[in-house]
């Protein structure tokens, strides 16, 4: 197992043969694997067509990214654009990718990508140790149910959902030689070595929580019998107080404060599953970017800037010793950041790597900024989440 990344802010979509390049050198072959992000000012569809050029038949996984990608050499984003390749060589590993149109039912779309990925893989009807997702934004839990109708629910699987630069619906998906705007796409992974990993949010509860007593998909209606608005902003003592009477879009102003439900616990401690709150709508309903159902509690959770940049650190480092791992035992890493929580720390970007690169020294990652996260908990749950941090681990 040998991984290594490269990375470019060059607005030429070209760059991607150079970013290759790099990365045959470092491997010292052809990659097995290769996971793409960037920002969506690039040509995406250019940026593939150059990279199945150079690297015909290797799997290809990838979405665009808010803003630009992470990866051990820093934070690349010049005017919106990034673009991070990672790849991974392991002879004795095997891996697929496949995708599918969301369509009608994206549950279907989810057992289609994942059955193309498994044929690739050359391994179907297994079970692999991790499956790697990414997706359009909108419909991430019946993705999961999907999946898990074709392997169970027992395969971890982690990853981020597309994102762009504006929340304006521009995101790609990428799948060996194809790009998307609303698909899945999924990579089947057997690798020859361990993988490691980890789903946390910086963030803690408050005490303030109640019982959603109405629901519809991803509108939450009522909390304990009141407009959902109105017992958030009560919470928040007057956060969105504004937008109550004729609705509109408070997502920046919410990224601090989400609301959470109990995904499971450790010693009698439980962790949370969150949801980001984006807009109140006239009948002081609350939109989100995850579904909640009617009678799940909800407890307001609480951040601050400084959680948001140490947390990504205190995540890979935690998940080392969840397994008793060195840094000098990783080959690479692939990291997921919200890019809400992103955005919030826009500021101290170089300290959210700097954590990453003191838990991971020596270790290449890429790190992609994402509008919806997915991840396996510690108690074996997948989920999908918002302002969440999912980190893979690959052993040597």
């Amino acid at each position: 197992m040998n991984i290594a990344t490269a990375w470019t802010t060059t607005p030429d979509s070209g760059t991607v043969e150079e970013l290759y390049a790099r990365i045959h050198r470092q491997l010292g072959g052809h990659p097995d694997l290769l996971i793409l992000h960037c920002s969506v000012p690039y040509d995406v569809a250019e940026v593939v067509s150059r990279l199945r050029r150079r690297a015909p038949g290797v799997p290809l996984h990838g979405s665009t990214s808010c803003l630009g990608v992470m990866t051990e050499a820093g934070f690349h984003s010049d005017e919106g654009r990034g673009m991070g390749l990672l790849g991974i060589r392991d002879p004795a590993g095997a891996y697929g990718v496949g995708a599918a149109e969301l369509g009608d039912d994206p549950a279907v779309a989810a057992r289609q990508a994942l059955q193309q990925a498994l044929q690739q893989a050359e391994s179907p009807g297994e079970a692999p140790a991790m499956i790697w997702m990414s997706a359009a934004p909108g419909c991430e839990e019946s993705l999961i149910k999907g999946i898990a109708e074709v392997v169970g629910d027992k395969v971890p699987i982690a990853g981020g959902s597309a994102a762009d630069n504006t929340v304006s619906g521009e995101w790609s998906q990428f799948a060996n030689d194809r790009v998307y705007r609303n698909a899945v796409v999924v990579t089947a992974m057997f690798p020859s070595s361990e993988v490691y990993f980890a789903f946390h949010s910086g963030y803690e509860p408050t005490g303030l929580q109640g019982t959603v007593t109405a629901s519809r998909d991803r509108e939450l209606l009522a909390i304990d019998g009141r407009p959902a608005a109105d017992v958030y902003n009560e919470w928040t003592s007057g956060l969105i107080e504004d937008a109550l009477e004729e609705g509109g879009n408070i997502l920046s102003r919410t990224s601090l404060h989400p609301l959470g439900r109990v995904a499971g616990e450790v010693g009698g401690v439980p962790y949370y599953q969150l949801s980001h709150p984006n807009c109140v709508t006239p009948q002081r309903t609350l939109t989100l970017f995850t579904t909640i159902a009617t009678g799940e509690e909800v407890v307001l959770m609480r951040g601050t800037e400084e959680s948001l940049i140490s947390r990504v650190g205190r995540v890979a480092a935690s998940t080392l010793r969840t397994y008793s791992a060195r840094p000098e035992d990783i080959a690479g890493a692939l990291i997921i950041y919200c890019a809400g929580c992103m955005l919030s720390v826009l500021d101290h970007r170089d300290e959210v790597v700097q954590h990453l690169r003191e838990a991971l020294p020596g270790v290449p990652f890429l790190g992609a900024f994402t509008f919806g996260e997915q991840g396996c908990f510690v108690g074996g749950e997948n989920r999908h989440g918002n302002l969440m941090i999912s980190v893979l681990l690959f052993r040597k």
